[in-house]
């Protein structure tokens, strides 16, 4: 690429004018900490080699640190958390303190659609390699735990024949792809956005030009009027909208993520092309590459690029720079009438049906997805997506199989009619394997549902309230998009240490149901025991179902309500 001359190169600098910030495309290619030192010394992608050769047949110990704790993120593993080691230990501990010999595991689905023999691939790594675990993330991705070492090209080998691939899905690089749920299928769709998601990945995962970005990058891609994918909150979203001259295409948002400095990504206010919607995803990521901040890892996302720079010199780098043409100014997606998680059952395009099911909190397991795919083959269904709601979508279901499909379900764990608390809950991997974890989330969400589906069995909602629970500040599970989102930290109760949450009240995105995305607000000093959550969820809900204004949601009153409302 040629450089920008100097006006412009002065122009596209980070805010501290004469520093470097490790910007390739101003400051050149010199590695400014240890991260990008180990990226620069090794490309990241070529540790799969010495997975298979070395690593798989000499065991753990055979691994070095900056393969371990670097490279294998490339290739979807981290180490898990050793069991037994409390939270109070964990920002005092270092790595190889923390870590066991076992591995977390990725498997990025980027919105594909899996029949049933993908899905038993899938239970059956679960239960030969992985104890039975297996979760479906908030990105759409499966993520195994108690993964060793000497499987993972066996493992590899199962994926990658159905389709499916653990390139790139952590470490810095174009992560897994949050894709519509029901692409191709729903009879309101847009525009059918797998042309698109298959295009970028076939030209561009697993290029060694992409591997080495500033920090990870995010994507999401629908063509549904749900905006079903979270599109605020991704590094770039492709949205479906209809030009008045051009017909269906995308709206191209820039710039969301959450984690501790959370932002919403804004709109660039081109329309693109399906046609160009590839090249304009690779430009995007390019500006990333080249001009994303490197010195500090906590200002390497695109985010903070694209608050320094403003939305008007984002559009013209990419158009001058990167695509080389001007992109038609497009019209902004509508506000959705429904929400983006599509449970429950719903007409097809083709007459049949497709059914979104919660299992509790994304955890599925071996058992539950061979039981999966046993009950979808006996109803005459033929596939299934995940969603960026930890639930998953069974589609193409015959009219006569979807009674016994529903029923079977709750057989498995499952449900098309979950309670509200069930259906808007999510949490993230928490302290049972997370070394970044100080709290337990997945069991103690599964506890408040149950709690909750007692105690408020009376109360009647009109939509249903979002309950996050994340195990730490890097909010992987949203907590500043929910209506109500729980940070996990020590607090202290009566001078003891305890397990607690930090209250972040009334946000949300526009899938989620949300005339406007919003950030949540915090309370001043309010932080819950995690034994105490059930009471304290309780005892909000029945506050706001009485002091609620006529079709106001739990967003609106949460905002506007005072500090001892929301105590």
């Amino acid at each position: 690429m040629t450089l920008a001359p100097a006006r412009t190169e002065r122009a596209l600098r980070g805010p501290r004018e004469g520093r470097s910030n490790g910007q390739w495309a101003v400051d050149g290619h010199e590695p400014l900490n240890g991260n990008e030192v180990f990226k620069a010394e090794g490309p990241p992608l070529e540790v799969r080699e010495r997975i298979e050769t070395i690593y798989a047949k000499e065991g753990f110990d055979a691994i070095p640190s900056e393969d371990l704790r670097g490279r294998f993120r490339w290739w979807g593993l981290y180490t898990q958390r050793k069991p037994g080691i409390d939270g109070g230990r964990t920002a005092s501990l270092e790595p190889e303190e923390l870590e066991d010999k076992y591995f977390m595991l990725r498997v990025r689905t980027d919105g594909q659609a899996l029949d049933t023999r993908a899905l038993r691939v899938l239970g059956d790594i679960s239960s030969e390699f992985a104890r039975g675990s297996a979760d479906i993330s908030d990105r759409q991705n499966i993520q195994y735990h108690w993964i060793r070492i000497e499987d993972v090209p066996e493992i590899w080998r199962r994926l990658e024949s159905v389709g499916l691939e653990t390139t790139t899905a952590c470490g810095d690089s174009p992560r897994g792809f949050l894709g519509s749920p029901v692409a191709g299928i729903a009879a309101d769709e847009i525009i059918d956005p797998t042309p698109v998601i298959l295009e970028i990945k076939r030209r561009f995962i697993g290029d060694p030009d992409l591997a080495n970005l500033p920090r990870k990058f995010k994507t999401a891609v629908t063509g549904h009027p749900s905006l079903d994918v979270v599109h605020e909150i991704n590094d770039i979203s492709l949205v479906g909208v209809v030009h008045p001259d051009l017909g269906p295409g995308y709206d191209l948002w820039v710039g969301g993520g959450l984690s501790t400095a959370p932002r919403l990504a804004e709109r660039i206010g081109v329309f693109v092309s399906e046609d160009e919607a590839a090249e304009v995803w690779h430009s995007v990521i390019k500006i990333f590459r080249d001009y994303g901040y490197r010195r500090l890892r906590n200002k390497a996302r695109l985010k903070f690029l694209l608050a320094d720079w403003g939305v008007e010199r984002f559009r013209q780098v990419l158009e001058d720079e990167y695509l080389g043409h001007g992109l038609p100014d497009g019209p902004a997606p509508e506000v959705p009438a429904v929400p983006g998680d599509h449970v429950g059952v719903h007409a097809q395009k083709d007459g049949r049906f497709y059914v979104g099911a919660a299992p509790t909190v994304g955890r599925v397991g071996g058992s539950t997805l061979a039981g999966l795919a046993d009950l979808m083959d006996r109803v005459g269904a033929g596939r299934v997506r995940f969603t960026a709601f930890q639930k998953l979508v069974i589609l193409d279901v015959p009219a006569d199989g979807v009674d016994d499909l529903v029923a079977g379900l709750q057989g498995l764990g499952l449900t098309a009619t979950p309670s509200p608390f069930r259906r808007a809950t999510m949490a993230c991997t928490g302290i049972e394997f997370c070394k970044l974890a100080i709290v337990d989330t997945k069991d103690t969400a599964t506890e408040v549902i149950r709690d909750l589906e007692q105690r408020l069995a009376d109360v009647q909602l009109d939509r249903p309230i979002a309950l996050n629970l994340n195990g730490c500040p890097n909010s992987c599970a949203r907590i500043q998009t929910a209506d109500i989102g729980l940070k996990g930290q020590v607090i202290t109760v009566d001078g003891e240490q305890v397990a607690g949450y930090q209250v972040h009240l009334g946000g949300g995105l526009a899938g989620e149901g949300r005339e406007e995305a919003g950030l949540g607000r915090t309370v001043r000093g309010l932080k819950v025991p995690a034994t105490e959550l059930a009471d304290y969820v309780e005892r909000l809900t029945r506050r706001f179902v009485a002091a609620r204004e006529p079709d106001e949601s739990f967003a609106q009153w949460a905002h506007r309500a005072d500090e001892e409302a929301l105590s």
